[in-house]
């Protein structure tokens, strides 16, 4: 083994530089036998970057479809601006052809903007004493994403900030917030489609308990409206047949292999039926939508009782008036309606002319089970008012049927 004193001799027998280099490799050995590690490293998960969360599906999120038509479309308005909210949602009613314009008193800017449909002429319709408007209203949900990619029939609207399309007729009564958060459940980027169906149990046997029925609005995620368009003319011909125009849908979202989710949120009754709400049974105000039969032996899909001929003898109707949001908190209002001048009404709700229903804004939350909530009438100054609070229903508490 070489001596201190004959290794410092050979090194200083070097030139500099090589003196320099080989003092370098003795360092760049020497760290890297003592700090394996790297010294300078990015902070965890500086390297890749997080994406953002995604934003709860709102209003925004909702691209609507409605189906009118000029005829009906200046009856219609007031139920839209129940719920329409400009500035704040996409989408557009179409139109068979254009409507008058409006007077004075109307205001259209409180509501969707009205298209004229495309031309469908071309596309067949078989079925005998039908509606041929079928076949325009199966193709909004065409129209729409059309318009969304490009082609300027549908309204503008930015396609990344779509999840849903929503489908109703012009008497469709939509609650925008719920219904966002009803579809928030659900994962908007797969193949979904969401409603309900009939209430009259032969309509849904018809067409296998698996159809939504488009009065009460139905639900199309995204990413499948935009294969639906793609393809529906071709389905619309194959299936000229067929009565409807949400049957029409339904069959071609069948060829895709997407069945129906059922969601118990959307409700149908047809125009100029009453749908009463009571405990144990509904008072039969309305007859199944058929033709040609008798209609009073079908069964429907709720618990009905006759109606009494005397309009004295029947239940109180009070008829939604009113909404107000003040923060977190819902006021709703409903007046009475009268029956003619009955005098021996006894009925111990008589007397009342008005209904106030508070509650608080409802946010279900992903995952989390569903209870029904609770209420308590309120004591009023005034014979002629009611006030019902709803709220949570404590852990342990019942409501009892009293007889």
């Amino acid at each position: 083994m070489a001596s201190p004193r004959l290794l410092l001799r050979t090194i200083s027998s070097f030139s500099p530089l090589r003196v320099l280099l080989l003092l370098s490799a003795v360092l760049i050995l020497s760290f890297l036998l003592f700090f394996p590690k790297p010294l300078l490293r990015p902070p965890d998960g500086a390297a890749t970057p997080r994406p953002p969360a995604p934003t709860p599906t709102s209003p925004r999120h909702l691209l609507f479809g409605i189906a009118s038509s000029s005829r009906s479309w200046p009856r219609r308005k007031p139920y839209l601006r129940i719920w329409w909210r400009p500035g704040l949602m996409q989408g557009a009613a179409f139109l068979d052809s254009p409507s008058a314009p409006a007077s004075g008193d109307d205001d259209d800017s409180r509501l969707p903007p009205a298209r004229v449909s495309a031309d469908s002429s071309n596309l067949p319709y078989a079925y005998k004493g039908g509606l041929r408007s079928a076949v325009r209203v199966a193709r909004i949900v065409k129209e729409l994403v059309d318009g969304v990619v490009g082609n300027g029939s549908s309204p503008d609207a930015r396609s990344d900030d779509i999840r849903w399309v929503v489908l109703g007729d012009d008497d469709t009564l939509f609650i925008p917030e719920n219904l966002a958060g009803t579809l928030a459940r659900y994962d908007w980027e797969q193949w979904y489609y969401v409603g309900a169906g009939s209430e009259s149990v032969e309509q849904n046997a018809k067409h296998s308990f698996s159809m939504a029925f488009g009065g009460g609005g139905f639900a199309i995620s995204y990413p499948l409206a935009k294969a639906l368009a793609r393809v529906l003319d071709s389905c619309l011909v194959r299936y000229a047949h067929l009565y409807g125009s949400d049957d029409r849908v339904f069959s071609c979202l069948a060829e895709l292999g997407v069945g129906l989710t059922h969601e118990p949120g959307f409700h149908q009754v047809f125009e100029g039926n009453q749908l009463l709400v009571d405990l144990l049974s509904l008072p039969q105000t309305f007859t199944p939508w058929r033709r040609g039969r008798n209609s009073s032996l079908i069964p429907y899909m709720l618990n009905t009782r006759e109606l009494n001929k005397d309009p004295c003898k029947r239940p109180d109707i009070f008829f939604f008036e009113s909404v107000a949001l003040d923060k977190e908190k819902i006021q709703s209002n409903y007046t009475r309606h009268a029956f003619g001048n009955c005098q021996q009404n006894m009925s111990p709700a008589k007397d009342l002319k008005q209904i106030r229903v508070f509650s608080q804004q409802l946010r279900r939350q992903s995952g989390l089970a569903i209870r029904r909530e609770c209420c308590d009438v309120s004591q009023t100054s005034s014979e002629t008012v009611m006030e019902i609070n709803i709220r949570k229903c404590k852990d342990d508490e019942l409501i009892a049927m009293h007889w």
